[in-house]
């Protein structure tokens, strides 16, 4: 298999800690979204098109069923990036956030055309949809967000530049520390092939080498006891 090239600017990813700090600086019916974007791997536009029915608290699972979108200043709903639906799991921090944020903040109607409007080659009957996160009882627009309330909040945590986006490369960087692979993880990102996720983040993926240790070391350590473990014992 041939190895796509790699990005001109390797990603750094956020800490958690930073990410925190961020979101202590949101408005409070606005925290959750960095909690969607770095818990769930969502885009922006997927965070501010979230409903409660999205969210299965039950079976721990999170449905990525459309974004909101902005053309020429109007918005409308579209399907995910890519055209398709996805899951995601549902870490139980975010669970109890969403729990929360859901009791705290009802969520409001919004009725918006599907697909881009003014486009007679689109399907643009309207759709209505009960969203988590509105301005003014309308669906958020990224901009305003982005202007009034992201910005502020990243600028008092002392980091000077990063968009929501940045939230993806932190849960990104975490499940492939965890050991998920490639494909799995597209799958969570909705990325359309594995190839686009591995060109973003094969510079973050724990090495070979590293991983055959733990491996190696974890398939034998019951068995040779906490001697070996630590380089107790002689080789023979």
């Amino acid at each position: 298999m041939r190895i796509p090239r790699q990005p001109k600017r390797k990603i750094t990813p956020w800490t958690p800690e930073q990410v925190e700090r961020i979101r202590a600086g949101l408005p409070g019916q606005y925290r959750v979204v960095a909690d969607c974007g770095s818990g769930l791997g969502e885009r922006q536009g997927e965070i501010f098109a979230m409903g409660p029915d999205e969210v299965d608290f039950l079976r721990r699972k999170v449905h990525v069923r459309r974004q909101v979108k902005r053309v020429g200043g109007r918005l409308w709903f579209a399907l995910p990036k890519g055209g398709k639906e996805r899951e995601v799991p549902l870490p139980e921090w975010v669970s109890l956030r969403l729990a929360a944020h859901i009791e705290a903040y009802p969520s409001v109607e919004v009725t918006l055309p599907w697909n881009e409007p003014g486009n007679p080659k689109r399907h643009c009957k309207p759709v209505t949809a009960a969203l988590l996160f509105i301005k003014n009882g309308g669906a958020l627009n990224h901009s305003t967000f982005n202007t009034t309330a992201w910005t502020p909040a990243r600028n008092a945590a002392g980091i000077t530049e990063g968009g929501l986006h940045q939230l993806r490369h932190l849960y990104a960087s975490a499940l492939l520390a965890g050991g998920v692979d490639i494909k799995a993880l597209s799958e969570y990102l909705g990325h359309h092939d594995a190839a686009v996720t591995l060109r973003i983040y094969a510079h973050l993926m724990p090495s070979a080498e590293g991983r055959a240790l733990r491996a190696i070391e974890a398939a034998f350590a019951e068995a040779h006891g906490p001697s070996t473990a630590h380089g107790g014992e002689k080789a023979l």
